[in-house]
């Protein structure tokens, strides 16, 4: 089994379609037609990553990724609408993992939910036997602590933040490398592992969500500095 799946899509015929998809790619598919079931199906199963449709009547897919994000830890694909770049930006701050325009192409489906899949087990790191124990990896990022091996974002009185997993991907890239410039593009292929776009802003979405979670003041980054024209340099000891 390549994991499980849920899609939320008010639409039937869009649903089935792609849970009969997914099924026939080896992904195990619940199918929710609203946000309450989702929410219900959420609870229940364990679920690795939803597909959730953005506009749904009642309770939409942004606000789903919200209460997704605030109280779980499963993957979330935004499905969008083709021509709206906002819905794009809006699921991003909400702190989706990637985002696909539709009417989607299944095959693109299938290879993003890999993707983000991979990302997702390849940052879990199962623990070592007691006689194999080795210190923790544990980099000062501004206001926290990033503890790279149990994939965890710590304050300054160590209790964990909800951290998701493109904005630990995004400080582990920083932490490895102090005081380097990155342009946008070199830091979405130490992060995400696809094709860079040159119109995606997920990368200036994700420095101002960190910005707020390490930052003092997050207007007034220390840590993280933009460098213009260039990109974003992390800074170990601030400015």
């Amino acid at each position: 089994m390549n994991g499980s799946i849920l899609v939320v899509d008010d639409e039937s015929c869009i649903r089935e379609m792609l849970a009969e998809y997914l099924g026939k790619h080896g992904f195990q598919v619940w199918q929710a037609e609203s946000a309450v079931k989702a929410r219900e199906l959420i609870g229940r199963e364990p679920i690795d990553l939803a597909v959730l449709d953005i506009t749904m009547p009642g309770e939409d897919g942004l606000s789903l990724a919200r209460h997704i994000r605030e109280n779980h830890t499963l993957a979330v694909i935004m499905l969008t609408a083709a021509d709206s770049l906002v819905d794009r930006v809006v699921g991003l701050e909400m702190g989706a993992d990637d985002y696909l325009a539709k009417p989607c192409d299944p095959r693109e489906l299938v290879a993003r939910i890999k993707s983000v899949l991979r990302r997702t087990k390849s940052s879990v790191k199962e623990p070592d036997p007691p006689s194999a124990a080795v210190p923790a990896r544990v980099v000062r990022l501004g206001c926290c602590r990033l503890d790279l091996d149990s994939h965890r974002l710590l304050d300054e009185n160590g209790r964990e933040l909800p951290i998701t997993n493109g904005e630990f991907d995004l400080l582990k890239v920083f932490a490895t490398h102090p005081s380097r410039v990155l342009s946008r593009d070199q830091i979405l292929d130490l992060t995400r592992n696809r094709e860079w776009d040159p119109f995606d802003r997920s990368v200036d979405i994700c420095v101002t969500r960190v910005r707020k979670k390490i930052e003092p003041d997050p207007e007034r980054p220390r840590f993280i500095k933009t460098v213009r024209g260039a990109g974003y340099r992390f800074v170990p000891d601030g400015e």
